[in-house]
């Protein structure tokens, strides 16, 4: 059992989600708290007030309906958004985007549904407005393509456009070698720019001006690599941190965190990589490497220089690109190991106005609440957009 190590981030609160401390993505929206379960808790939802961080209240937790998993939320616009997915061989009952309205945010009532249909919804980036954006695996299709949702009527959510890569449709002969997986994770858009992450495949900066005919402007991959999860552009700046998700325990191919210049957008060019929290990880049990990074969403703290990420066994880090070609770790916060887990398994962050980081622990321990201390704190505030 590993001890905590932190410096420039403490700890100020802890909740273990009523013992279901399967925590994967989690969002703030006043005082109420959104976390997301795994799936082997066989929870779906959990509600929790943070009116005091260091005290946080569980309010409601919702099972997961009819089998699979709803492990994502996003929270904007007065409206929840979770997706419906198998999950481990499960069937669910419904495939697709479940949309709630918070009207009470302690006490979301469901007003639409979107079928996907297939394998399900995976992540749903929604920041509020028209539109909704998603990857699936609908029934002809091999693998998860790019959905853009309109959800200005909530109670009747409609396909806008979509994105795939010519052969993932079953009808269509792949290009490209066998054991690379091709689809789509998510996207974060700006501006008529959508910024991919397409797993085995590296990044694809895509064209929204028109989404009857969403184009492809350029495509990036690298070595060694795979697993590319998260493609967050930087406000400003003809930059975006990139991160490859871990997907295997113990010693593994690395996964990274990439800077990638795209001033000229045709032609994206890997600068650098962040520095890597340290071999000793390795043997600290399951999954050591990148995973989420903190998107810089509407409501939330947004810098462009100032990157927070999730790092598995090695906790949450945080990195400063006022120089995208130097990149610094500058502060981070590793937990102990919570008893009878092999170790603990940052997954994903929201970092509030306040400057309070919540993260979740998909291997058992729930969520946590972060604070910075005052030189981070310093240099946050100073890059805050």
């Amino acid at each position: 059992m590993h001890g905590a190590s932190m410096a420039g981030l403490r700890q100020i609160g802890h909740h273990d989600l009523a013992g279901n401390g399967d925590g994967m993505q989690v969002m703030r929206g006043g005082d109420a708290l959104y976390v997301a379960h795994f799936g082997p808790s066989r929870m779906g939802t959990s509600i929790l007030d943070a009116s005091d961080p260091t005290n946080l209240q569980l309010v409601a937790q919702w099972p997961v309906p009819g089998g699979g998993h709803t492990h994502k939320v996003q929270v904007a616009d007065g409206l929840l958004l979770t997706n419906h997915e198998h999950f481990r061989g499960s069937d669910p009952d419904r495939a697709g985007l479940c949309v709630y309205d918070l009207t009470d945010p302690f006490a979301p009532e469901q007003v639409g549904f979107w079928e996907s249909g297939g394998r399900g919804v995976h992540r749903i980036v929604y920041e509020g407005g028209r539109y909704a954006y998603l990857s699936a695996t609908p029934d002809d299709y091999r693998e998860r393509i790019w959905f853009v949702i309109d959800v200005s009527d909530p109670s009747n959510p409609v396909e806008a456009g979509r994105w795939w890569w010519p052969g993932m449709r079953l009808d269509e002969t792949p290009t490209w070698p066998d054991e690379e997986n091709r689809s789509v994770h998510h996207a974060m858009v700006q501006g008529d720019r959508a910024y991919l992450g397409f797993w085995d495949s590296g990044m694809v900066i895509l064209d929204t001006s028109d989404l009857s005919d969403i184009r492809t402007i350029s495509h990036l991959n690298w070595t060694p690599g795979g697993h590319t999860h998260t493609v967050l552009p930087l406000p400003g700046r003809d930059y975006v941190a990139v991160t490859d998700e871990q997907i295997k325990d113990g010693r593994a191919v690395p996964h990274m965190i990439r800077v990638v210049d795209i001033s000229d957008e045709a032609n994206p060019e890997v600068v650098a990589i962040c520095p890597e929290p340290g071999d000793e990880y390795w043997d600290r049990g399951l999954r050591y490497g990148a995973h989420c990074l903190h998107e810089n969403r509407p409501g939330s703290y947004r810098s462009a220089e100032v990157i927070l990420a999730t790092y598995f066994n090695a906790g949450v880090r945080v990195y400063d690109l006022a120089d995208p070609t130097d990149p610094r770790e500058i502060a981070h916060w590793v937990g102990a190991c919570p008893p009878g887990q092999e170790a603990i398994q940052m997954n994903d962050l929201w970092v509030d106005e306040d400057l309070l980081v919540y993260a979740t622990d998909r291997a058992g321990s729930g969520v946590y609440v972060l604070e910075p201390e005052p030189e981070l704190r310093q240099r946050m505030e100073a890059t805050r957009l």
